[in-house]
């Protein structure tokens, strides 16, 4: 029997301690209940669960391999460092599980029209991908500010055939594209999809997210049973909503014996309040249609990766850490960028800025632990677009 207890609702723990549920419009809920509805009818449905694998296979190039970093592990000492290695997927991240998944949901619902928000572009490079495989037009929006770091990304969008509209209010960051899609998606839910690209979100985003990205820890299970003949002491990933993270995790969560660690981005410093933290320096409220932890000014919302660069984090999150069956920690944009830089040099793979927070902080823990350990750190995502971004870091 698990140890996580989610009502029909969406809603995670009782009390004080839960997360998640949906505080939205009347309207707006209606066409959830429809979504739910839909996830709930296909999600154990043998037609839908065939195409998908299909398309998880021949398509996305699954299964991704699990790799031993051993002069990473050599350089840093102590616990054998794993690579979950997401990096390797068709389109260069974790989020073609969950747009795949949703793509051939809103299929099965006669969607006319996506739309979907992008932080670092990959969700966006994701959505863009499989609406142009399946011949569905679509909206993408991104904040202008990440348009302009992650600009290799909103080209690769446009050229898949996706409209990409750069919203300029507030922060002009991921937030603000949440808040827009949000917009469309109460005024045209009647013939649009809105593909959301992490675990967060009013029900039944966070589950049908978490639903479709588990096959990151279900594979990363049965492949370190298969090379190790055990489980790993810990597993770990970066969070910012939480997508790649609650896909590691779950599958392990009832393994008492593995560790779970999510890695935020600390930004410039959390005593600083220029940082995108909200399980290490924020507090329980409802944002974006849902209850989790936020943090406390929201205009400070800083991270050096586009992708992390977000308030609040997914429900079940705010959940295991209430439970105390998750760790959060919080790691700089100069030690993000610092792992970024040896795990290139030394493995020859150019991680994610996003994917170097969780990186950075395998390098500090596995010195801690002994040589017969094992830490699996979920590689979210290759760092091509992210490239630019760094030269022009270090050339400042």
């Amino acid at each position: 029997m698990s140890i996580i207890k989610v009502s029909d609702k969406g809603v995670f723990g009782e009390g004080e301690a839960s997360f998640g549920g949906s505080y939205v419009p009347e309207h707006l809920q209606n066409a959830l209940d429809q979504l739910a509805d839909a996830f709930e009818k296909y999600k154990d449905d043998e037609d839908f669960n065939n195409e998908l694998q299909y398309y998880l296979e021949k398509y996305v190039g699954r299964k991704s391999p699990l790799y031993f970093a051993e002069r990473l592990t050599k350089e840093v000492g102590g616990a054998k460092i794993y690579l979950k290695r997401e990096d390797l997927n068709h389109t260069g991240a974790h989020k073609i599980n969950n747009t795949i998944g949703q793509v051939l949901l809103a299929k099965r619902m006669g969607a006319k029209r996506i739309i979907a928000e992008t932080g670092a572009g990959q969700h966006g490079v994701a959505t863009a991908t499989v609406c142009a495989l399946f011949g569905i037009p679509c909206t993408i929006y991104m904040g202008e500010v990440d348009t302009k770091r992650q600009a290799l990304n909103v080209f690769r969008m446009e050229m898949l055939g996706a409209k990409v509209v750069a919203v300029d209010k507030g922060n002009r960051t991921l937030k603000e594209a949440v808040d827009e899609a949000l917009v469309d998606y109460a005024t045209n839910y009647e013939d649009t999809f809105y593909l959301l690209g992490s675990a967060v979100g009013p029900h039944p985003y966070p589950l049908m997210v978490r639903h479709f990205q588990s096959v990151i820890g279900r594979e990363a299970r049965e492949q370190i049973l298969e090379q190790e003949g055990r489980l790993p002491d810990v597993v770990m990933a970066c969070v910012g909503g939480g997508s790649n993270a609650i896909g590691l995790f779950y599958p392990f969560v009832d393994d008492q014996s593995v560790r779970m660690i999510g890695v935020e981005p600390a930004g410039k410093g959390l005593e600083t309040g220029y940082h995108a933290a909200p399980l290490c320096a924020g507090k329980p409220e409802v944002i974006h249609g849902f209850k989790c932890h936020v943090i406390e000014d929201q205009d400070k919302c800083h991270s050096v990766s586009a992708g992390l660069d977000y308030p609040g984090v997914g429900p079940e999150h705010s959940y295991y850490k209430a439970i105390g069956r998750a760790d959060y920690v919080a790691v700089t944009d100069e030690e993000a960028l610092q792992a970024f830089l040896q795990l290139s040099k030394l493995e020859g793979i150019v991680p994610a800025l996003e994917s170097s927070h969780a990186v950075a902080y395998a390098m500090k823990l596995a010195p801690t632990m002994s040589d017969e350990q094992i830490i699996v750190v979920n590689l979210s995502g290759r760092g091509d677009k992210d490239v630019a971004q760094v030269y022009e870091m270090l050339n400042k």
